[in-house]
């Protein structure tokens, strides 16, 4: 049984990283192609584009970790490739959530009505989009750079107590307080990010709302049955919204719990690695729907 449920999760690992890299890539180059076509190119198509790139990293990455065959295959002592490619994980997750936070942001200022005092930010955010790439990275990096010094190759450690999180790949003990502040940064900066996220959400429903109100109020609702633009933006904004946060919570709890208390269960660790690919796969067709709709309001 143990067998056959390890098989069937390779299975689905390698379908969900290899749908999520094509469905990337293919938003990717769409995004690219949209920038390099349009005149006036949109601050949203270059967002996308670096959360499908970062998506793409960190599947890839992934895939490296999960497959012994691709692990071997680099030309590297296993200790730099395990901190390589946890520390590139790690990275990118945190400008994944980031990402995704900024994207969330620009979108409140773009539906912004011109009476609100986010309008007055609509024609200054294309002049800050890499400035805020620069310092989403510079943040990921600066605040994941502690996986260095915790991920080891197995067999380049002499340590009974470790948590092994691949066939090769080990997380080693580290100070109790070290461990304490590294997760008061990184919690610090998930709640900021996460709130800042709910709330210019929250802020796009109550536009969206409005504006469908307001729309029933001119037009008799009689006149189609189909469901309107403002409530496709706003299920797809909930959307958006609920899966990442369900899928953030649920990855930080078995990460922070596992690492605090030090105790892995396998099948919790594959839970927790599924949930960590899902998003990255989902999101692609989530934020090119996301986009199309607010492009057709």
């Amino acid at each position: 049984f143990f067998q056959i449920h390890k098989s069937m999760y390779f299975v689905g690992q390698f379908l969900l990283i290899g749908i999520g890299i094509f469905s990337n890539t293919f938003l990717l180059l769409f995004h690219i192609l949209t920038l390099l076509l349009d005149h006036r190119p949109k601050s949203s198509d270059m967002i996308i584009c670096h959360l499908a790139l970062v998506h793409i990293m960190k599947l890839f990455s992934a895939l490296f970790l999960l497959s012994t065959d691709l692990f071997e295959a680099l030309n590297f002592v296993n200790d730099f490739k395990c901190k390589a490619l946890f520390c590139m994980i790690r990275v990118t997750r945190g400008l994944s959530m980031s990402t995704t936070c900024l994207l969330s942001i620009l979108q409140a200022i773009i539906i912004s009505p011109s009476t609100a005092w986010l309008a007055r930010l609509k024609h200054k955010c294309s002049k800050y989009i890499f400035h805020s790439f620069v310092i989403l990275w510079f943040l990921s990096l600066s605040l994941n750079s502690n996986c260095l010094l915790y991920t080891a190759a197995a067999s380049n450690v002499t340590e009974s107590n470790l948590l092994q999180v691949s066939k090769y790949c080990s997380l080693s003990r580290i100070n109790s307080i070290l461990r304490g502040l590294f997760f008061t940064f990184s919690l610090s900066r998930d709640v900021s990010f996460i709130g800042a996220m709910l709330l210019s959400s929250a802020y796009m429903v109550v536009l969206l709302s409005r504006h469908q109100r307001w729309c029933r109020h001119l037009h008799s609702t009689s006149l189609s049955s189909r469901v309107s633009p403002e409530r496709r933006a706003t299920q797809t904004v909930l959307l958006l919204v609920s899966f990442f946060v369900a899928m953030y919570w649920v990855d930080v709890i078995i990460s922070f719990s596992s690492t605090l208390l030090w105790t892995y269960d396998p099948v919790i660790l594959d839970v927790q690695k599924f949930v960590s690919n899902v998003y990255a796969t989902v999101s692609a067709l989530v934020h090119f729907i996301f986009s199309k709709y607010f492009q057709n309001l």
